[in-house]
């Protein structure tokens, strides 16, 4: 479970992922809603074709009501549709007369003995055209479209004549249209999704392309943008191509700052150490002596540390592993050959310190003549490389290194070892264990401080042969 205080982060999306969904969502929407539009255009254009042809046979039947001097055996027989002799079979015509104590009713034989409902009743308005059309419940619970018109022949009577269809017509239509229609729109939403996906993935190629080319400047493979981008995305490629120019000016800047620095600081302590030397067994000169010594080590110190983190500033420094170690360990047998040292080497070809050759051989030249003064006959450095996600050692890395693969160097003896208490005291500046070791006490604590500098870390364990174990994790490449 996450505790109260814990900030849960959000987690990010991705432009091309945005572009798309809205995208997406804009193009169901708008076929939605078009298909919405055209299907209830298509339904009111079949119910005005079905009125049509409702009014056709409305205006039959009044032509027949006008004309009462015809046969009883020949009226309303003109229509010309064997539907409305089909009984119950949806089409129906009603005429009734309307101005006796008695309407008299004629229908359709296909009404049987049913009636047909009066959209009048229903409250259903005259249109301009003087008749009304709506629907109704039929006989036998069908849905019928009616024509319904009022006829007054003065002394010949009131009529109220109805003509009502089966609208099962029209709503199989409109069904048939929007199956017809959704299937076309699903195709539709299909090739406009696809090409959503292409123009998003075409559009946005040239920032992708920024992004892997800054990748490349940050591991060292690339040291500007280069290529033809859009116009819209050059001023952005100009721009970072002078903050990388910028970045290395004031790089410069900083290490010709710190060499004067240094240089200041070195000439004084020179002087004073001359001076005192030459007052021989004085008490205070030893004093002066001992302090300018310290002084000497905290400003190298501290110099090394700006040097580095002005140094860290540059991007697209890489330096291959496999040498730098191959040459240390020569240095370092020759060094100790006369206490017959053996250093053994197993590194890794394609290992890459993602910083510059001269920090890297300070951090493991340090922990190489470490091992060397405690180590019985033999030192052994092995150096791996860990992609991301593999298992992290120490403090872990910041920024791109997080993500980054890892270089992990190891480096063991076959001395005495160390116990926890005294692995956490000589990790301290200036703390050593045997005061008969040549040093000054801070080659560790500059090995963790330039790690940490470089976003790494330094641990020290148990070795395997039986010694001390130092383990340094830096950003790789």
């Amino acid at each position: 479970m996450r505790s109260s205080g814990e900030i849960t982060k959000p987690r990010a999306t991705s432009l091309a992922t945005r572009l798309f969904v809205s995208a997406t969502v804009w193009v169901v929407v708008i076929l939605l809603l078009t298909g919405i539009v055209l299907s209830s255009v298509y339904r009111q254009a079949s119910e005005r074709a079905f009125d049509r042809r409702l009014n056709l046979y409305l205006r039959t039947l009044v032509a027949d009501v006008a004309t009462p001097d015809e046969p009883l055996d020949r009226q309303f027989q003109s229509l010309g549709e064997p539907l409305f002799e089909l009984p119950l079979s949806g089409w129906y015509w009603q005429v009734t007369r309307t101005d006796g104590d008695k309407p008299d009713t004629r229908s359709s034989r296909s009404l049987w003995d049913k009636k047909l409902p009066k959209l009048e009743d229903r409250g259903v308005a005259l249109t301009a055209a003087g008749i009304r059309i709506g629907y109704v419940d039929g006989p036998e619970g069908q849905t019928l479209r009616m024509v319904e018109r009022p006829v007054d022949l003065g002394a010949d009577g009131k009529f109220l004549v109805m003509v009502a269809g089966d609208a099962s017509e029209i709503f199989e239509e409109t069904r048939a249209f929007d199956y017809y229609l959704g299937g076309t729109f699903a195709a539709l939403s299909i090739v406009l999704v696809l090409t959503t996906i292409f123009q998003v993935r075409f559009g946005l190629a040239p920032l992708k392309r920024i992004s892997d080319s800054i990748a490349d400047i940050r591991s060292g493979r690339a040291e500007r943008l280069e290529g033809e981008f859009p116009v819209e995305i050059a001023p952005l490629a100009r721009e970072t191509n002078a903050l990388i120019d910028a970045n290395r000016e004031i790089v410069e800047r900083a290490r010709t700052h710190v060499g004067n620095l240094a240089h200041a600081i070195k000439t004084p302590l020179s002087v004073m150490v001359n001076e005192a030397s030459a007052r021989g067994g004085d008490p205070f000169a030893a004093k002066v002596l001992e302090q300018t010594d310290v002084m000497r080590d905290q400003v190298a110190h501290h110099l090394e540390r700006a040097r580095i983190a002005a140094r860290l500033t540059v991007i697209a420094t890489v330096t291959e592993v496999a040498p730098a170690i191959e040459a240390l360990r020569r240095t370092m047998e020759k060094i100790h050959r006369d206490r017959g040292i053996t250093i053994e080497v197993e590194a890794d070809a394609s290992a890459k310190f993602r910083g510059e050759r001269q920090d890297l051989e300070e951090m493991v030249g340090n922990l190489v003549d470490n091992a060397c003064k405690w180590a019985r006959s033999k030192v052994f450095v092995e150096v791996r490389v860990e992609q991301a996600g593999a298992a992290r050692a120490g403090a872990a890395f910041r920024g791109a290194a997080e993500d980054g693969p890892k270089l992990r160097i190891i480096v063991d003896d076959d001395g005495r070892g160390l116990s926890e208490a005294e692995r956490a005291h000589v990790s301290r500046r200036g703390q050593r264990l045997d005061e008969t070791k040549p040093g000054s006490g801070l080659g560790l604590s500059i090995v963790t401080d330039l790690a940490a500098l470089y976003g790494g870390s330094l641990t020290l364990a148990t070795a395997p042969i039986g010694g001390l174990r130092a383990q340094l994790v830096l950003p790789g490449v």
